[in-house]
């Protein structure tokens, strides 16, 4: 309120009309357009997140347009891996048909549109990957049973559990490696437990607020994955975002065990996000790095959210790191070096990310944001 709209009050049942009716009129003026509101926050680039079979027709337009600050898409391909529900996927597999032109009837069909699809967000300058979900999924499989399972559920048969992980652990397997080819950073958001309310589910549809944090096994299927790919020499540049803060030192711990200083902090336990995305969660997640890594190269705070309104919580995380710096320098526990510690605070608000991602950015320190869109 403060940042985008002048607004100091404390915000109560007595200013709250007041304060509604004089942000809904700045809102429609054009100095509270979007693209203003994100140079109002010196945003040097935003990420989208979408799906394979998104158009990215928009994207283009803004390209077109010469808009000066880059929108660039993220691809997301969690549709692609669930075949929980064959209706479902069946209507999916009809989408990448669609938007690819590829006629999809086998397994390698499959591969082969999705990948199309990777190489055309690659052309509209997408260069990071996104994952949503409960856990990492490392069963065993074979190439012939991934078909069986395709063509089980292509014909709308439903799957067993197992066979839905195998299908899933496959496909993880595979986006790795064309990240990897690509040189692009690949994220993964771990441990939510979504719809546990099935009558509002039903109401409302899903996303809609009914999400809470789970408590999955994270541990052995992390590290199963991110060996098998470094053993294959094929481990891209890597995010886990942790959403259980008893599992933060256990996967401060894990990245740790990858990093092979082929590139600067290579995996990276990503910023504290949703339920942690708060005070308490943001130093969590904070000490956990520094206590179990090296602080100096983690890649920072992303907003992670749909409203263009959020950028001030990148704000908020760099007035909770600073707080972290100081308290540790008044204990003697870090020296009262204003320069390098000011350098270290601006490489983790700006630098690490803008060197982790390869981006082209102004080096003035400045927001970066990852959306959801």
């Amino acid at each position: 309120m403060q940042r985008y709209f002048d607004v100091h009050n404390i915000l109560n049942a007595d200013t709250a009309k007041k304060i509604y009716d004089e942000c809904t009129a700045k809102l429609q003026t054009t100095e509270y357009s979007v693209r203003n509101l994100l140079r109002k926050m010196n945003v040097k680039l935003v990420c989208t997140t979408d799906d394979p079979v998104d158009s990215l027709e928009y994207h283009q337009k803004i390209k077109e347009d010469g808009f000066e600050i880059p929108i660039l898409p993220a691809f997301r391909p969690d549709h692609a891996m669930n075949v929980s529900d064959p209706a479902k996927f069946l209507g999916y597999v009809k989408k990448l048909e669609a938007i690819t032109n590829i006629a999809i009837s086998t397994f390698d069909d499959f591969l082969f549109a999705l990948q199309n699809r990777h190489d055309f967000f690659a052309s509209m300058g997408c260069s990071v990957s996104d994952h949503g979900l409960e856990e990492i999924y490392t069963d065993d499989f074979t190439g012939s049973e991934i078909d069986a399972i395709f063509n089980k559920v292509h014909g709308g048969k439903n799957i067993s559990e197992p066979e839905q992980r195998k299908f899933r652990s496959a496909m993880l397997i595979h986006f790795a490696e064309w990240d990897w080819e690509k040189g692009w950073v690949q994220q993964f958001h771990l441990g939510a437990l979504r719809n546990n309310n099935s009558r509002m589910l039903q109401t409302l549809g899903a996303d809609t607020g009914w999400d809470s944090i789970g408590d999955f096994s994270q541990a052995r299927t992390l590290a199963k994955l991110l060996d098998k790919l470094d053993a294959n020499n094929k481990l891209a540049k890597t995010i886990v975002y942790n959403l259980n803060p008893a599992d933060n030192e256990l996967m401060a711990t894990m990245v740790g065990n990858f990093n092979d200083g082929s590139v600067a902090g290579k995996i990276q336990l990503g910023a504290a996000w949703w339920f942690l995305d708060q005070k308490d969660g943001m130093t969590r997640q904070i000490n956990a790095i520094s206590n179990m890594g090296l602080l100096s190269r983690f890649i920072g705070m992303l907003t992670d959210s749909r409203s263009f309104l959020s950028y001030p919580r990148h704000e908020y995380f760099r007035r909770i790191l600073c707080d972290l710096f100081g308290d540790e320098i008044e204990n003697g526990e870090l020296p009262n070096d204003i320069n390098w510690i000011g350098k270290v605070v601006q490489d983790i608000c700006f630098n690490n990310a803008k060197n982790y991602f390869n981006w082209q950015l102004d080096p003035k320190p400045a927001v970066i944001k990852t959306a959801k869109v």
